[in-house]
């Protein structure tokens, strides 16, 4: 018999202590600045390693106010056109390049203030997807500081707390900031295969989308793009495998025991590069297994959607992190700074899965904050000595990418359990979960419960 109110044992202090901590929006406040005034120390302490990108965007900024010629305007360029907007603003306010880093490092501080704001209002759990997001940046490092990746992910946060309530609002979000870097994409994707009915999809999915991409595309033609607009598309052809890539793992332990294996810089791409036959036919091979995974997961979610739909929130959240994974897996880049697109799934998740699949998200919210920690190791910590193939660093970057191989595999299995089992009649919805994730099947859960990422 359960113990009743009174006889029931009351929380531990440290419990006690525990939750209103977790609870309060000025701690949470405070611990916001804490951890970006150590993010941004670290950027500083770091230099030219955090901030190499960055010297990268003021130049093409300042070349274009300065002669008008403009990426992807004028030449080619690796960015979506939607990327001037972010590479441009600092260079309006400030004139030189240490200027143009503040305003830089501000905009990204600024953007993730938006989306913990919006992830905190979002759920009575929003304050502990918050703190969950704020470890993750912590765990990650200043990485993300310097590189337009720290842009588009608290544009995927956002797009995902908004896609239960608003999911017109969260694809324009995501599709803007799919032009920008094409992550963001990975939602618009979800969103897509998880409406039911066409005009849902197009409604809600389409148009947004739609509308956002003609701006765009609309504003690069009318500045002489032309066929430009779209040349992102083609620039990573002619790349092999980047050294960090979850694809080179291989050869770079191989380094171990075979000095024939080499890595080198590439001075066009201002990157490092493993050179050979064999990773120049995995770069090739992976041309086209990317978005044959992409195609092969929204298919699989497109199916458990129809079979259940009573989960459709926890579906979306799921998707996005497997989409995301895959994007990070099958690419033959992989720069740390692409581990920045997994924590915003984990961070809506908590704050929105339902109380059936609540707990099921602990083991990949541990897992993706350990891997963040890893790239930071690896990236700025010992990149030095992973080129130079010391062994400790080579072994702590082939876990951290065998660990997102193993969230991939995670994210789509629970995609397909869920699949599995038949939608069924569902009771009333618990008040504590609110309208934001659809009617909720409270436990025992079925086999086919999802939550893993």
């Amino acid at each position: 018999m359960p113990p009743s109110a009174e006889t029931a044992p009351a929380p531990r202090p440290a419990r006690r202590t525990l939750r209103a901590v977790l609870r309060s929006r000025w701690l949470l406040a405070v611990g916001f600045v804490v951890v970006h005034a150590w993010v941004v120390r670290g950027a500083i302490g770091w230099a030219y390693t955090i901030y190499g990108d960055v010297t990268l965007y003021e130049w093409w900024a300042r070349n274009g106010l300065a002669t008008g010629q403009w990426p992807v305007l004028d030449y080619d360029w690796v960015y979506p056109a939607g990327a001037l907007v972010p590479v441009t603003l600092p260079a309006l306010v400030t004139t030189s390049l240490l200027g143009y880093e503040i305003v830089w490092t501000a905009m990204i501080v600024a953007l993730n203030a938006v989306a913990v704001v919006v992830l905190v209002r979002a759920a009575p759990r929003g304050l502990l997807g918050a703190w969950w997001w704020l470890a993750f940046l912590l765990a990650l490092g200043p990485i993300f500081l310097g590189r337009l990746d720290g842009v588009i992910a608290p544009l995927i946060l956002v797009a995902l707390v908004l896609a239960a309530r608003r999911p017109a609002v969260a694809a324009l979000v995501a599709t803007a900031g799919a032009w920008i870097k094409i992550a963001p994409g990975a939602v618009v994707v979800a969103l897509a295969a998880t409406r039911r009915r066409g005009r849902d999809l197009w409604r809600q999915v389409v148009v947004p989308g739609a509308a956002v991409s003609v701006v765009v595309v609309g504003l690069a033609l009318a500045g002489g793009a032309g066929e430009r607009a779209f040349s992102v598309f083609g620039q990573q052809d002619a790349r092999t495998l980047q050294a960090e890539s979850v694809a080179a793992t291989w050869f770079s332990v191989s380094r171990l025991w075979d000095p024939s294996v080499s890595i080198e810089y590439n001075d066009v791409i201002f990157t490092y590069e493993v050179q050979g036959q064999a990773a120049q036919r995995v770069a090739g091979a992976l041309d086209w297994l990317l978005p044959l995974a992409v195609l092969l997961l929204a298919a699989l979610t497109w199916w458990t959607a129809r079979r259940r739909p009573d989960h459709a929130g926890d579906l979306v959240l799921l998707a996005a992190a497997a989409l995301l994974l895959a994007l990070i897996v099958f690419n033959k880049v992989g720069s740390p700074q692409f581990v920045a697109w997994i924590g915003p799934p984990l961070a809506a998740a908590i704050a929105l899965a339902g109380p059936g699949t609540r707990r099921l998200w602990a083991p990949p919210a541990v897992g993706v904050l350990l891997t963040a920690a890893a790239t930071y190791l690896v990236y700025p910590v010992a990149y030095g000595e992973f080129l130079a193939g010391e062994p400790w660093i080579v072994v702590v970057e082939a876990l951290r990418n065998g660990a997102l191989v193993v969230l991939l595999v995670g994210a789509a299995w629970r995609i397909a359990q869920l699949g599995r089992t038949r939608d069924v009649p569902a009771r009333a919805p618990r008040r504590d979960v609110g309208p934001d994730l659809g009617p909720v099947v409270d436990p025992p859960a079925a086999p086919g419960s999802p939550g893993s990422a």
